[in-house]
């Protein structure tokens, strides 16, 4: 049987190029800045696992989301871990241009949404997730997700309306 090019996926680490900052947004928006990394990492090598069995054609963004989405919710469950406190913690820049070290309120405010609204503004405007796959992520129905979007949505907004730089960033496009 001959194989043509179409036929062969790209390979992981292009996938990983590709997706890896649209993952690493939707877990700092899930889980904050501190446990964002060991989720995109776990999502990443449950991916490589998965990926040679992963159909052609299929959505390899809303995939790993969705793997990202299951990492968090393990993460958020596993919580009664506690980091050790250090006087300082180091400075790790973002080396995808992730919002995160110039944003610290933006990602603050994204974590004080409910779990709902935190998720959906993560799956929708960070990773670009159309609302019938949030909804198959939180469970319930496409205008549900595009409430709790909404609703999160209009609260960073309020939140973020007395930081003129953030209000600026956040309309143009740190959240869509």
């Amino acid at each position: 049987m001959e194989h043509s090019q179409s036929d062969t996926k790209k390979p992981f680490e292009a996938v990983v190029h590709e997706q890896g900052a649209t993952v690493l947004r939707v877990c700092r928006a899930v889980l904050g800045v501190h446990d964002a990394d060991d989720a995109w990492s776990e999502t990443f090598l449950a991916a490589l696992q998965a990926y040679p069995g992963l159909p052609h054609g299929a959505n390899i963004q809303a995939w790993l989301v969705t793997i990202a989405h299951r990492k968090c919710i393990d993460h958020l469950r596993a919580g009664s871990r506690r980091a050790l406190p250090v006087d300082s913690p180091p400075e790790q820049p973002s080396l995808l241009g992730i919002p995160g070290d110039g944003h610290a309120e933006l990602l603050d405010a994204v974590a004080h949404l409910p779990p709902k609204q935190r998720q959906a503004v993560a799956y929708h405007y960070l990773a670009g997730l159309p609302y019938a796959d949030v909804a198959s992520l939180l469970g319930g129905t496409p205008e549900a997700a595009r409430r709790a979007a909404a609703d999160g949505v209009k609260s960073l907004r309020s939140a973020l309306a007395d930081i003129p730089a953030l209000a600026h960033s956040f309309s143009k496009g740190v959240i869509r």
